[in-house]
């Protein structure tokens, strides 16, 4: 767990022997030159590190490194793709970064069929930042707003999910609204974020389907039915649709096409919009608009938000269109007008006796915190959910049978967490490493535990103890 890094390292050091015996033919020279800034630093870094320490920091023995490195020494044209398991962790910005390296070694930023693709666990996360939905908003957002609907947006930076959930439990938050999702089943430290919700004067929450946050709630709370994107929304005859960001940076259109299980359903933007209307009579803003018809919402994204120039129209077409994205293009709005590589150690996570490194997981059976099923055919187990993966070994040293039941706890911050009633199975992953499943084992990540810039909870690199139930 967390051996990404020292993967990554491995894998630079080993093409910079390439290099060395096939000079000019491994290494992008020509690239790095122009494109680039830091390259003999990291080239020197590389020089310093010792094999030995990040093979065995990674998990992965030398010779499966070397097949990896063979396969990609001669190519000008590389893809990286990564999900939650690099981003949840203390160190992950800094890993996400080293694979930034890797690809400028290369060359590979900047042309077709090369880059970086993070693989997002929504279909619209990346659009939701696109629309401003930060807690840091730029400045030129906030002016585009002033000036499109004649408003005064607040300058002052807003909280994020970890530190909305610090706000609620000192009393500075009092009022949450969810806009769909799953708030309590999906974010760390469960117990902990159940006592900030209820310390709410009021929750409200956008939902299609029931879940575990509409039973947790503050003083007061609202339950507001809506439409899924799935289904169908006439407004005065005209059927809607929404656009949605893909992680590849392409927007398109999406039309429900089932039929709704009420008439009375609202849509998500008429929802924000009745609100806007009760809650501010006196608006500049021509909220009415927007619910009859969605194009005059993607008109006002269009004055607002750079790179949606004709977006009624572009979004019409086909599959939708590119927004712009200046390292796609060799363009890199860096200080400098260049990438820069970066220089970072691993951190290797300490382990006292007794303790072992956990890491959440999703199923086949699940998709977030919505679970289908209680199967999971990617790793041959049926009918649980509530289990924890180890090595056989350590099992065999802690006296703990296959399919035992045994209890998690982790004490991060002097604070306990406990897990309790899960099955202990024996699986191939690496001694003093377990695993379990999102969102079940939540209650055991420290909401104060986060990945270093981004504030990230480090929900694959969790310490726990295990005892015997």
């Amino acid at each position: 767990i967390n051996g990404d890094m020292a993967l990554l390292q491995a894998i630079a050091k080993l093409l910079l022997e390439e290099e060395n015996t096939h000079p000019g033919k491994v290494l992008d020279h020509e690239f790095m030159a122009e494109k680039t800034e830091g390259a003999e630093s990291y080239l020197q870094h590389l020089q310093n590190l010792s094999m030995d320490t990040l093979v065995e920091n990674c998990g992965i023995p030398i010779e499966q490194i070397r097949e990896v490195v063979k396969a990609i020494r001669f190519k000008n044209k590389m893809i990286i793709c990564w999900a939650m398991g690099l981003t949840q962790h203390k160190n992950s910005v800094d890993t996400i970064k080293e694979i930034v390296n890797l690809l400028l070694l290369k060359g590979s930023i900047g042309k077709a069929g090369a880059g970086t693709c993070p693989v997002r666990g929504h279909s619209n996360v990346q659009g939701d930042r696109t629309m401003g939905i930060y807690e840091k908003p730029p400045k030129n957002l906030l002016d585009n707003l002033e000036k499109v609907f004649g408003i005064s947006p607040p300058r002052e930076y807003g909280y994020d999910t970890v530190d909305s959930i610090e706000a609620m439990q000192q009393g500075k938050a009092k009022f949450f609204m969810g806009m769909g999702g799953n708030f309590l089943s999906a974010t760390p430290d469960t117990h902990y974020t159940a006592e900030a919700l209820r310390k709410c004067n009021m929750t409200v929450q956008v939902s299609t389907k029931l879940n575990r946050s509409h039973l947790v709630h503050g003083k007061r709370a609202l339950i507001l039915p809506t439409l899924g994107r799935s289904d169908e929304d006439y407004k005065n005859g005209q059927q809607q649709f929404v656009s949605v960001e893909n992680s590849t940076g392409v927007v398109h259109s999406s039309h429900g096409k089932l039929k709704p299980v009420s008439d009375k359903l609202l849509s998500e933007p008429e929802i924000i919009c009745r609100m806007a209307q009760a809650v501010l009579p006196d608006s500049k803003i021509n909220w009415a608009k927007f619910i009859v018809n969605y194009d005059h919402i993607r008109d006002a994204i269009e004055k607002c938000i750079p790179g949606f120039d004709d977006y009624n129209r572009r979004v019409r077409r086909g599959r939708g269109f590119y927004l712009p994205n200046g390292a796609r293009q060799g363009d890199f709005e860096t200080d400098i007008g260049k990438a820069k590589f970066t220089v970072s150690d691993i951190s290797p996570i300490p382990l006292e006796e007794g303790e072992f490194l956990m890491m959440t997981i999703r199923s086949h059976d699940q998709y977030n915190t919505t679970i289908y099923g209680l199967n999971d055919r990617y790793r041959g187990i049926r009918n649980e959910r509530r289990v924890v993966l180890m090595h056989r070994e350590d099992m065999k040293e802690m006296g703990i049978e296959n399919k035992a039941v045994v209890n998690l706890y982790n004490h991060h911050g002097g604070r306990t967490r406990e897990a309790h009633n899960f099955i202990a199975l024996a699986y191939d992953i690496p001694r003093r490493m377990v695993a379990t499943y999102f969102p079940e084992a939540n209650v055991l990540v420290p909401v104060k535990s986060t990945a270093k810039y981004s504030n990230t909870p480090t929900s694959k690199s969790v310490v726990i103890t295990i005892r015997k139930n």
